[in-house]
């Protein structure tokens, strides 16, 4: 499996498939085998490049919160060592964010976007010290509490009434984070910058996907980066939270799909 060195980490990636490059980013607590039902829709015409983000999955953490600029530094290590030079960039949640610190420091090598399952805004004063809580007790009391309350919240209620495979897989990934990797991770997430007025900047092709049960990134959210984004389109995926990718991978490969056929010049 590729890796990189960046600053203080060690970044593991994967890469798939021949064709224009796709960047695709997973959310926060899972890893880079959350993207891979949806991107059988995209292997054989991309090269897909899976990065674990930093402190999750098979990558480092490294020292102190991991921040959206360390990521940022870690997705241009990932793309050089994968001898890309610009690329279509799709994030889900944490994805998402990462991409908007991308977007302000590297926008030349952004061919176009998919922002799923996340939003702009910075956390509110509540949102921040709350994922400072979680980062304190994950290292008191361990992952799977944290864990098992986040569970209901990611994934939509469709998909926990009726797919216990989903839910269990969903899980699986997220129990191989470190409590050093999910403290890490929130504290950076809490630090974040509003990332409002950088949506008018954007001047790629964007598509918003959002599930229609996502209740911590809901469509409201999506709507709002919509409206930002000039000439972006909105794409709402039924019976679908957070983990949308995830959960109806062959609707969101599908759409993820076609906007990527129409983006031109990479």
């Amino acid at each position: 499996m590729p890796h990189v060195h960046s600053g203080d980490a060690e970044i593991v990636y994967e890469a798939i498939g021949e064709g224009p490059p796709v960047l695709l980013l997973h959310p926060f607590p899972a890893n880079r085998a959350l993207w891979m039902p949806a991107a059988q829709a995209l292997i054989d015409r991309y090269r897909l490049i899976l990065p674990d983000l930093r402190g999750h999955g098979d990558s480092g953490v490294g020292e102190g919160p991991a921040t959206m600029e360390k990521h940022a530094a870690d997705l241009v290590r990932v793309l050089d060592d994968a001898g890309v030079g610009r690329a279509a960039i799709a994030g889900v949640s944490i994805g998402g964010y990462v991409f908007f610190e991308f977007w302000r420091r590297h926008r030349g090598r952004v061919a176009g976007v998919i922002l799923c399952d996340t939003k702009a805004q910075a956390d509110t004063p509540e949102g921040r010290a709350a994922r400072l809580r979680a980062a304190a007790d994950v290292m008191e009391h361990g992952t799977e509490p944290f864990i098992e309350s986040m569970v209901p919240k990611l994934l939509g209620k469709t998909t926990l009434s009726t797919r216990p495979d989903l839910v269990d897989g969903a899980r699986r990934m997220m129990l191989k984070m470190t409590p050093a990797g999910i403290s890490a991770v929130q504290k950076g997430m809490a630090e974040r910058p509003d990332s409002v007025a950088a949506l008018r900047t954007i001047d790629v092709p964007a598509l918003v996907v959002v599930g229609d049960e996502d209740v911590l990134s809901p469509v409201a959210d999506a709507e709002l980066m919509r409206q930002n984004i000039a000439g972006s389109e909105l794409k709402v995926i039924p019976r679908a939270g957070h983990y949308a990718v995830w959960e109806q991978h062959e609707a969101v490969g599908a759409v993820v799909r076609d906007f990527l056929g129409a983006v031109k010049g990479f």
